[in-house]
């Protein structure tokens, strides 16, 4: 997806409004791209399914989250996630911000 549409940009440092969990955003959706039963089961605000969704790497965490838009706020901390796949998806942390491998 063309970025200049979501609010969030892939090395964005994120956090969760609902579960204040702090992040970092490794890819995004134009809208909703997973199952049915995911979106009853887990999306229970029911966030549009129309707008961004991203995929999320929780701080001291293993696991991902796929996240709506409307749920998350720029992280103020600035600080780095601790995160075992942040080397999978990123080259460098600097400026506040996950850089990728070529990207400025």
């Amino acid at each position: 997806m063309s970025e200049e549409h979501a609010r969030f940009a892939v090395g964005q440092l994120v956090q969760h409004r609902l579960f204040e969990y702090r992040g970092v955003v490794v890819d995004v959706d134009a809208t909703f791209r997973g199952s049915d039963e995911w979106y009853a089961e887990v999306a229970r605000s029911r966030p549009p399914r129309d707008q961004p969704w991203y995929h999320v790497l929780p701080h001291d965490a293993v696991h991902t989250t796929y996240v709506a838009e409307r749920n998350l706020e720029p992280d103020p901390s600035d600080a780095p996630i601790h995160h075992p796949l942040v080397d999978e998806f990123f080259e460098r942390f600097e400026d506040g911000r996950y850089r990728r491998a070529g990207l400025h």
